[in-house]
C-alpha cells in the first residue's frame, strides 16, 4: 500500500506527460498551463518530503522514487526545451550528466551500505534549475533566461563536485580510484 508521500511523488511523475503535452500544444494558454503544471510538480517535491518526515512515512521506495521523480521532471523539461529549439543541447547534457553521475555515486553508496543525503548545494541546484526552466519556457532565449540558466549550470557543476569530494570514502574503496571500478 502506498502512503500519502509516495502517492504525491507518483503524481509528480504522472504530471510530466501533461506538462509536456501542454508545452508542445497549440492550445490557447498552453504554455502557461504547462508552466503551472511544472511548478505544481516541482512544489510537490517539498510537500512529499515534508509529509514523509513529519508523519514518519519515510520508506525505501520513497527514498528511491523521490530523487528519480525530480530527475525525470527536470530532464523532461530540458529535453523539451531543446526540442523546441529554445535551449542548446549542451546545457541539457551538462545538467542531465550530473544527475546520472550523482545517481551513480548513490548506487555505489548503497553497495557499501551508506547513504548520500541531499546536500544544501544539491537543493539549491534543484531550485535554480526549476527557476531557470520556468524562465526559459516563459521568456525563451532572453537575457534573464540565460542568466538564470547560467546560475543553474554553475550550481549543477559545483554541487556535482561537492558530492564527488564528500563521497571519496565510497569511490575510493580499499584504495582504488574511480578509474579502477
Amino acid at each position: 500500500m502506498l502512503n500519502a508521500a509516495n502517492r504525491i511523488t507518483i503524481l509528480r511523475i504522472l504530471l510530466i506527460p501533461a506538462f509536456m503535452a501542454f508545452l508542445f500544444s497549440n492550445v490557447k494558454w498552453g504554455v502557461w498551463i504547462s508552466v503551472g503544471i511544472f511548478i505544481l510538480a516541482a512544489a510537490s517535491d517539498g510537500l512529499d518530503g515534508y509529509i514523509a518526515r513529519s508523519r514518519g512515512l519515510v520508506t525505501v521506495f520513497g527514498k528511491f522514487l523521490d530523487p528519480l521523480a525530480d530527475k525525470l521532471l527536470i530532464s523532461a523539461a530540458l529535453i523539451s526545451l531543446v526540442d523546441l529549439n529554445y535551449l542548446s543541447a549542451w546545457v541539457a547534457v551538462i545538467i542531465i550528466a550530473r544527475e546520472f553521475f550523482v545517481s551513480g555515486l548513490r548506487l555505489m553508496a548503497i553497495a557499501e551500505n551508506k547513504v548520500i543525503v541531499a546536500s544544501f548545494w544539491g537543493k539549491l541546484k534543484t531550485i535554480s534549475q526549476i527557476v531557470a526552466v520556468v524562465a526559459w519556457i516563459i521568456l525563451p532565449c532572453s537575457s534573464l533566461a540565460w542568466l538564470l540558466m547560467l546560475v543553474a549550470i554553475i550550481l549543477t557543476i559545483f554541487s556535482g563536485i561537492d558530492y564527488f569530494v564528500k563521497s571519496t570514502d565510497i569511490w575510493m574503496v580499499q584504495g582504488r580510484g574511480p578509474s579502477e571500478f
